[in-house]
């Protein structure tokens, strides 16, 4: 059964407000990168590199590549969402990509930025 117009309201909501989270996450680990619009780019940690220490400097170039690490998910994550909440301008948001069927609630529920319905989820 086909999502109401409330339904895919209260999931464009909540769609938006994980989309808020994301970005105040990524905001803890990177910036939005000024020449390309909607890419996010990782920040250095506050850390005193002025001084030579190997030790200090290996923590500053870990801390960096974990940072990375985590804005890459964060971004991907990101994506994910503004792909969904881009279906739900279409109205074809709930609607699995493969079998054009809608997608069930429940799974909707549990994973808002689903493309497909449980039959295809490891088929994209």
């Amino acid at each position: 059964m086909e999502l109401s117009k409330e339904r895919i309201e209260y999931f464009k909501n909540k769609l938006e407000e994980h989309k808020k989270g994301v970005e105040r996450e990524l905001e803890s680990v990177g910036r939005r990168n000024k020449s390309a619009p909607g890419d996010w780019e990782p920040t250095p940690a506050k850390m005193n590199v002025a001084k030579s220490d190997e030790n200090e400097l290996a923590d500053t170039f870990e801390e960096m590549e974990s940072r990375a690490a985590v804005e890459d998910t964060l971004e991907e994550h990101l994506s994910f969402i503004n792909l969904a909440l881009k279906r739900v301008e279409e109205g074809t948001y709930g609607i699995c990509e493969v079998c054009k069927q809608p997608i069930s609630e429940d799974r909707l529920e549990a994973y808002p930025m689903a493309k497909t319905c449980v039959k295809h989820a490891d088929d994209k």
